[in-house]
């Protein structure tokens, strides 16, 4: 199976490091895009909320718990 990246969260910036630290924790490999700062810095206003993390399909299996014990606690 080929690697492709697939989103799984997206938030602020906040939120979107706290779970990449724990999937970082558990050494799954993950990569944050934050359309935020991007327009920011290009001189264009975007939603705060428009931070993306994606991780490797492969490895949706192992990260499915951590994210789904995250969003619980963000619900809190």
């Amino acid at each position: 199976m080929e690697k492709e990246h697939i989103r799984v969260f997206t938030g602020t910036s906040i939120l979107v490091n706290r779970l990449s630290y724990l999937l970082d924790e558990a050494k799954i490999a993950n990569l944050i895009k934050n359309h935020f700062d991007s327009a920011r810095l290009g001189g264009f206003g975007l939603p705060m909320n428009s931070v993306e993390l994606f991780i490797y399909n492969t490895d949706i299996e192992k990260a499915s718990p951590i994210i789904e014990n995250f969003q619980k606690e963000i619900a809190e």
